[in-house]
This record gives C-alpha cells, structure tokens and sequence, in this order.
C-alpha cells in the first residue's frame, strides 16, 4: 500500500516537473528560469529517491546525492554568471 502511494506521489512529481520545464523555457526572465531549472533539479532527487524505496535498492540514493551536488553547484554557477557576466 504505501509503495503505491510512492509510486503515485513519484508520478504526480514527474507532471509537476513537465510543468516546471515550461516555466524554463517561457520563464519572463532568467531568474525565473534558473529557479525553475533548481526546482526541476529538486524534485528529480526526490523522485529517484522514491524510487530507490520503491525497488529497495540503496545504490539510488548515491545517484540521487551526487545529482543534487551537481544541480546545487550549477545553480549557484548560473547565478553568479547572472549576476557578474562572467564565472571569475
């Protein structure tokens, strides 16, 4: 029962990032596209996550780690690159 529920809750996060990725590529401004490339990247950790308890395999939460390590140190790279023009 409750690993239908992770599977139901990783499909409804899958929608919700579809919709996310439209806020990426219509996003007003490149703020806004960064914030939505950060959320996408949020919720694929919580989705692969998911699907770790669901398979009960361990070795998903490694890729789910180092996955957010490379979407936190990207947004922070796009960030300063907003900010600055350049990655100095």
């Amino acid at each position: 029962m409750l690993e239908q529920a992770f599977t139901a809750s990783a499909v409804l996060l899958t929608a919700a990032t579809f919709l996310c990725l439209y806020r990426a590529v219509l996003g007003p401004t490149a703020a806004d596209r960064v914030v939505a490339i950060n959320v996408i990247g949020t919720k694929a950790v919580v989705i692969i996550s998911l699907i770790s308890f669901v398979f009960h395999q361990e070795f998903f939460l490694d890729v789910a780690m180092v996955y957010a390590l490379i979407s936190f140190v990207s947004t922070i790279g796009i960030a300063k690159y907003l900010e600055k023009g350049a990655l100095e």
